[in-house]
């Protein structure tokens, strides 16, 4: 099974080709002034260095955010195209989720800046099942409110000052998520039915309801 992955939800992308539970290859996107001006061109020499068509890919793989919100639906809206056009389904990972692949422990603590004074964090365990939902909170509120056990924070660029072991995961996200979609393909939907997980509205709205 062929999987094409892409993250857009942040400073730094990715697009990755999976196939079965195994990274062909990551390319890391770098842009000033977001991705969807690059990503279609950094998908198409991906495929090209493997020779991969696009009919050939199996299922489309997308980061559902919590992120930049303009990020987010550009990555999703690509995913969603790609999936309409040679008659597959997508599959939205949540970016704490795929943090939460890079952990060992029984527990996964996964936080994201959500700036504001905020986080976005939640909890999973070994499998990547969620054991404390997704939440955007004051850092203080997060972590008062943590499961006890045995846990280790998984971050990317944020800073932790906490006694248990913090795990810096790597900016490119999309090898992660195409794992992860390879063992959740039951999971896919039609590209109509994929939605974004943005856990907090977007600035310009908190900005015009203050």
């Amino acid at each position: 099974m062929k999987i094409l992955a892409f993250d857009t939800t942040g400073e730094t992308g990715s697009v990755a080709l999976v196939e079965d539970d195994r990274v062909i290859e990551e390319v890391v996107l770098t842009s000033t002034d977001g991705f969807a001006h690059i990503l279609f061109g950094e998908i198409e020499a991906l495929l090209a260095r493997h020779d991969v068509a696009i009919h050939q890919i199996d299922l489309f793989a997308a980061a559902s955010g919590p992120g930049s919100f303009t990020g987010v639906r550009v990555g999703l809206a690509a995913a969603k195209g790609l999936a309409e056009a040679t008659g597959r389904k997508v599959l939205a990972v949540s970016n704490l989720q795929a943090l939460a692949w890079f952990g060992s422990r029984p527990l996964r603590a996964t936080v994201i800046d959500a700036h504001r004074g905020e986080v976005y964090g939640a909890v999973y365990d070994s499998r990547l099942e969620t054991v404390s939902n997704e939440g955007v909170m004051k850092l203080e509120e997060w972590l008062a409110g943590l499961p006890t056990g045995d846990l280790e924070f998984i971050t990317s660029g944020f800073p932790l000052d906490v006694r248990e072991p913090v795990i810096e995961a790597p900016r490119a996200l999309a090898g992660a998520i195409g794992r992860i979609a390879a063992g959740r393909i039951h999971l896919a939907k039609d590209p109509a039915a994929i939605d974004a997980n943005y856990l907090r509205r977007s600035d310009a709205e908190l900005m015009w309801k203050e």
